[in-house]
């Protein structure tokens, strides 16, 4: 199966190609940017299969189908979690959230392969979803949380939150006045329940707020640490796959 890669990070783009041998496939055309992915479509006929980064070096991904006719399934691979997930509500697509997980790597492709054995048409309305990337649809984020403390319950309003948390499967915030409360929730609800203007999940473990960011300092591995005005107790390290995004997030 001629399956190609068009991401611009060339150490995920060799990660998901190692992913993809795993199972069955040769991702051995990798592309890293919009202008070379519309060179190799012009020279070349359709794959089988396509992995597309939505935000890449020299623009969006989807500059690329407004010079070329691409007719194959693809499956996008985003750190746009919040806008990509409304659309691809709107559309039959598959798409994986950074950093790719094997296990829902392994169902995109299952759906992948039925819908081939089915020969069922993939259609895909770019330009409805550069719409909700570009202008992403204003909706109404959680401006409130509640922690048990004792017998009472404590309001936290979400702009004192300098970052949220998870330890010993707990989801703890962590505020300006330097306390950490319990929350009821995970770290995946507020994925839908925060807004990306203030929050970013910078690894599986941290979601930091920017107004509370005290400085940010480069680190081992092409990482990054965070320094919270208040909060200290652990060290908050952007994992490597997330640092081209956050660095994309703070302009």
């Amino acid at each position: 199966m001629n399956t190609i890669i068009i991401e611009d990070e060339k150490p995920a783009a060799r990660r998901l190609a190692r992913m993809l041998e795993g199972h069955g496939l040769d991702a051995s055309v990798m592309l890293h940017s919009v202008e070379e992915a519309i060179n190799w479509f012009e020279q070349h006929g359709d794959p089988d299969l396509i992995f597309l980064d939505i935000q890449l070096s020299d623009g969006l991904s989807f500059e690329i189908f407004d010079a070329v006719d691409v007719r194959c399934p693809i499956i996008f691979t985003t750190a746009f979690d919040e806008y990509a997930l409304q659309a691809f509500k709107l559309n039959s697509i598959d798409y994986l959230l950074k950093p790719i997980d094997e296990d829902e790597l392994a169902a995109a492709l299952k759906q992948f392969r039925e819908r081939a054995a089915g020969k069922a048409p993939l259609q895909v309305d770019f330009e409805d979803i550069r719409k909700l990337l570009v202008n992403p649809l204003e909706r109404e984020y959680k401006k409130r949380f509640t922690a048990r403390v004792g017998q009472h319950l404590k309001i936290l309003n979400a702009d004192e939150i300098e970052c949220f948390l998870s330890e010993n499967k707990g989801t703890y915030a962590a505020t300006s006045e330097g306390r950490t409360y319990l929350l009821d929730t995970t770290l995946e609800q507020l994925e839908e329940e925060l807004s990306p203007s203030k929050f970013f999940r910078v690894s599986r473990k941290f979601f930091v707020n920017i107004d509370h960011i005290n400085d940010i300092i480069a680190y081992t591995n092409s990482r990054l640490k965070i320094k919270m005005n208040r909060y200290s107790e652990q060290e908050i390290i952007v994992s490597r796959e997330r640092v081209r995004d956050f660095k994309l997030w703070l302009e």
